[in-house]
């Protein structure tokens, strides 16, 4: 069968996107890995189903580039809205489900402002943070951010003895630029590669900055892919809410492709 699809990007991170409404659409881990291959597919970092929901606007199904169901995903999310949006499902503002629950997001005509789930615990080490932003991450600082081997270092911590066995995590490096200004690269679990852009992991490094710098909201972030911003609400005892991921999506192109 022929299917139409989407291709949206958020700071680079891309997602081949299907409106499948009616449930038509044949999901398979390996069908959905070869939609995002780079050389034999369209290429995206994963890909997001629109579908009805009962309760809320709609919903929102993402899979990983491997093909593998995912968790949360942050740009995902951001570009899902403005699908959802360039489909005319809303006007300025929507409530959605996605796999860590609700999601309350509004759209203008350049900024995607999606409001992230609370976060109730943030693990402190010596060499890094943990906490869980919709998905997991795991976030330390360097000195120079252009020279980290990212893929490396990431492989390495995501497969390692202490996440590798509980099914591995995201790995972020932070350098900090200036007050209330980070620079940031992520290795993504699910797509085992870097990424242009993480929004859980852009979220993840501006709660852990807010702890160890004392900033307040909003924190500026530069990925790869371009700037966003993470503006959040500090609850004490390192819990947050009212977090939002904030910053443009845009659709590239459409096509068919047969499945």
């Amino acid at each position: 069968m022929k299917i139409t699809f989407y291709k949206y990007q958020g700071t680079g991170n891309d997602f081949v996107m299907i409106d499948d409404r009616d449930r038509s659409f044949p999901a398979s881990q390996e069908l959905i890995a070869a939609l995002c291959h780079r050389r034999f597919g369209i290429g995206a970092d994963g890909l997001i189903l629109l579908q009805n929901d009962e309760e809320y606007d709609f919903r929102m199904v993402y899979f990983n580039a491997d093909g593998a169901e995912g968790s949360m995903c942050g740009n995902g999310g951001r570009c899902f809205v403005r699908f959802a949006h360039d489909l005319g499902l809303f006007e300025t503002s929507t409530i959605f489900i996605a796999v860590d629950g609700p999601h309350e997001a509004t759209a203008s005509a350049d900024i995607i402002r999606l409001k992230m789930s609370p976060v109730g615990k943030v693990e402190l080490h010596e060499e890094y943070d943990f906490m869980n932003t919709g998905s997991p991450h795991y976030v330390t600082y360097v000195d120079n951010i252009r020279e980290t081997d990212v893929v490396d270092i990431g492989k390495d911590i995501r497969y390692g003895p202490i996440f590798g066995p509980v099914g591995g995590t995201n790995v972020n490096f932070i350098q900090v630029l200036e007050d209330n200004h980070l620079s940031v690269r992520t290795y993504e679990r699910g797509v085992e590669d870097e990424t242009y852009s993480c929004g859980t992991g852009v979220t993840a490094c501006a709660l852990s900055a807010h702890i160890r710098e004392g900033w307040g909201s909003p924190i500026a972030v530069e990925t790869l892919g371009g700037p966003l911003q993470v503006a959040f609400n500090a609850a004490g005892n390192n819990q947050f809410d009212d977090i939002y991921l904030i910053g443009p999506a845009l659709r590239v192109f459409e096509g068919e492709t047969e499945v």
